[in-house]
């Protein structure tokens, strides 16, 4: 008879192959073929080991991790199903279109979902599950739903973290809930590269930009709501909107929108595209990773294309837009030396480029915009960009007074001031210029926080919290 750590081990190899099998590393057939080999008295790390050298699985990380949660599942979790002796999958319940475990939010409450069955969920019920998950999350005004293999699921709502259950996700319910609305191709390209990232549109509407990966407790999914359609300027709360309007009425030129991640850059530049789709006949070419609002045919032609998907990179689909006869070109993110100095190039060339930086101010995107260049090109690309730049829109979102959130956003527009301090490399000056710079529109980012302060509409620790400026931190403190 079995004694105790026999039993131990047969426990633990039974949640490796479950896990396994539910992960998809191995079938049910190959596990029975490898106990055999083995016998039943095996080890976990040999019958690992098997898989690997018999060529079943050449998922050597899918497989660490599935091992290591055998092992903490045979020590905290009891016993586990039989794999060997039952079928791999269980029995589906009653057709329903939705998983009956997972009930429904209250109107506008906080999404619920039965996280601790969603690894016994068919295909189809994790597809509506998670189609009604992100429903709800949209309803409750979540901009981001998190789903993390080793962490309790949350949201993010007003720039704060909400948990949705103490439930702690295992690899294999994360990787089913992660993977439910991935077609075949989809599936397979996460599979091999660890990382995906795509554009999701469901059924009622929405649309979301989704990035999964894989970390050390399994896989993780983030899912971002974005606007279903382009909103108006007015209605993102910027200032000086005519002077941001002028600066679109240039047939060439840069400009650029910047902001730290989540600062909604993307929404800033959906709404640009927007109005120059109403106001001007152009030909539009936008290069996004991945596309997220739709921008339909008004007065221009508007051609989109997706990194991955249309392109190999921003710089090839640039390089190619230039010969696609563009009026605009909008460039998701300017990241690398290639791509920007393809932009500035365009810019001067008779083109309107708009592109978006991860950067938090002017004086910064003027920075990384000319540092990413060698010592031999910098007085070249100084030039070029003092000629071509038409203006910078810096912009972070901060916690509103009465609950979700208020744009804050800096306004650089380049005049002749400014075009000399960057052909001669002096940007000491340019929060001076930017200061008696207010009549044709310009604004520091530390004034306009300010202003949201008087206005009422942050609080006194969050305008401190974004300005280093003695004199306006003292005219708060006071």
């Amino acid at each position: 008879m079995a004694g105790p750590s026999s039993a131990r081990m047969n426990n633990e190899i039974r949640w490796f192959a479950r896990l396994g099998i539910d992960q998809k590393l191995f079938t049910r057939e190959q596990c029975l073929a490898v106990r055999a080999a083995l016998g039943e008295g095996a080890a976990l790390l040999d019958f690992a080991q098997k898989l690997l050298d018999d060529g079943i699985c050449t998922n050597v990380d899918g497989l660490e991790t599935a091992a290591g949660l055998a092992l903490q599942k045979a020590q905290t979790g009891g016993p586990a199903e039989n794999p060997f002796t039952e079928p791999a999958a269980a029995p589906a319940p009653a057709a329903a279109e939705e998983p009956a475990a997972a009930p429904a939010a209250e109107a506008g409450g906080l999404p619920r979902f039965a996280f601790a069955e969603a690894a016994r969920l068919t295909e189809d019920q994790a597809r509506a599950g998670m189609a009604r998950l992100l429903k709800d999350c949209g309803a409750y005004g979540a901009s981001d739903l998190h789903l993390s293999a080793g962490a309790r699921p949350f949201v993010r709502r007003h720039r704060a973290h909400e948990f949705l259950t103490d439930h702690i996700l295992t690899a294999n319910e994360s990787l089913r809930l992660n993977t439910a609305l991935l077609s075949t191709e989809q599936m397979k390209a996460f599979l091999d590269a660890k990382d995906f990232d795509y554009a999701l549109a469901l059924d009622h509407g929405s649309r979301y930009r989704v990035n999964l990966m894989c970390h050390k407790n399994g896989p993780a999914g983030c899912y971002r709501l974005v606007a279903s359609r382009a909103q108006p300027l007015a209605d993102l709360g910027l200032k000086n909107i005519e002077i941001i309007k002028k600066l679109l009425t240039y047939h060439n030129g840069l400009i650029l929108v910047t902001g730290p991640v989540g600062a909604g850059k993307t929404t800033t530049l959906a709404s640009l595209v927007s109005l120059l789709n109403e106001q001007r006949e152009d030909h539009i070419i936008t290069v996004e990773d991945p596309i997220e609002v739709v921008q339909a045919a008004q007065g221009c032609n508007v051609t989109q294309r997706e990194v991955g998907r249309h392109t190999r990179t921003f710089f090839t689909a640039l390089k190619g837009a230039l010969r696609e006869d563009p009026d605009v070109i909008v460039i998701g993110e300017l990241r690398d030396l290639e791509t920007i100095e393809m932009a500035i190039t365009a810019a001067e060339t008779g083109h309107l480029v708009i592109g978006t930086m991860h950067t938090s101010d002017a004086a910064t995107t003027l920075n990384r915009l000319l540092d990413v260049f060698p010592a031999t090109q910098q007085a070249q690309i100084r030039a070029s960009v003092a000629e071509s730049l038409r203006g910078i829109l810096c912009q972070k979102l901060l916690p509103a007074a009465e609950g979700g959130v208020v744009l804050a956003c800096e306004i650089m527009v380049n005049n002749a001031a400014i075009a000399n301090m960057i052909r001669e490399n002096k940007p000491q000056g340019l929060r001076n210029v930017m200061e008696t710079g207010v009549k044709e529109g310009m604004c520091l980012m530390e004034a306009v926080v300010f202003d949201l302060y008087n206005e009422g509409r942050i609080t006194a620790r969050t305008a401190l919290a974004n300005i280093t400026n003695r004199v306006i931190r003292a005219k708060i403190q006071t």
